[in-house]
Order: structure tokens, then sequence, then C-alpha cells
């Protein structure tokens, strides 16, 4: 009987390790909510906002971008007439990394509205 209860608790303690080591095993996560890609934004204005799970380091075009405890980040940005490619990369304490990139486009200053 004593070996069974062992075999019961030494299950649930392996289970409950896989659980918590689940987010190291798994790596970074990212999830862009804005910009969508391809989008047009005629004053060249564009708010930036995201999640990060499970990341060290969260960079755009190489640039490090801050995040809060609970991985939101948001940001303002302005860019010229013309494409941008935009690139995020989350890298985890191991090295890991996943890249989300967002194409916008901004016409002409014309159709402006402040």
């Amino acid at each position: 009987m004593t070996k069974y209860l062992t075999l019961a608790i030494l299950l649930v303690f392996i289970g409950y390790g896989g659980m918590e080591a689940w987010p190291l095993i798994d790596g970074p996560s990212l999830s862009i909510i804005s910009p969508a890609n391809n989008a047009t934004f005629p004053c060249g204005i564009v708010n930036i906002r995201g999640n990060v799970a499970h990341a060290a380091a969260l960079t755009l075009n190489s640039n490090p971008v801050l995040h809060e405890e609970n991985g939101y980040f948001s940001s303002t940005l302005t860019f010229p007439r013309g494409s941008s490619i935009l690139t995020f990369v989350a890298t985890d304490r191991f090295g890991r990394k996943i890249t989300a990139t967002r194409t916008v486009f901004v016409p002409d200053f014309e159709n402006c509205k402040l």
C-alpha cells in the first residue's frame, strides 16, 4: 500500500514540475495587436501595441522596446512616406528567439488630418 502511495505522490510531483517548467521549455511568445500587416497610415503616425511572454528582451528593428511586467507593450512612432518593414524579435534568457514582421505604408501627407 505504501508503494502505491509513494508512486502516486511521485507522479503528482513530476506532473507539477512539468507544468511549471513548460514556459521554460516552450520559449518566448509574441503577439502584435497593432499595426495590422499592410496597413496604411496617412499621417505616418503608427501606434504599436502587443504582448510578449517569457521574453528577456524585445526589439523593434534592433531597438529595445520596453514592456510591462505582464508583457504588454505600446509605443507611438512616426514613419516617413513610403513602405516600412517593422521587425519584432522576442528573445528569452536562453537565447531562443521568435520574430514577427509587419509592413506599413505612409502615402503622401496631403491627406493628413491631425
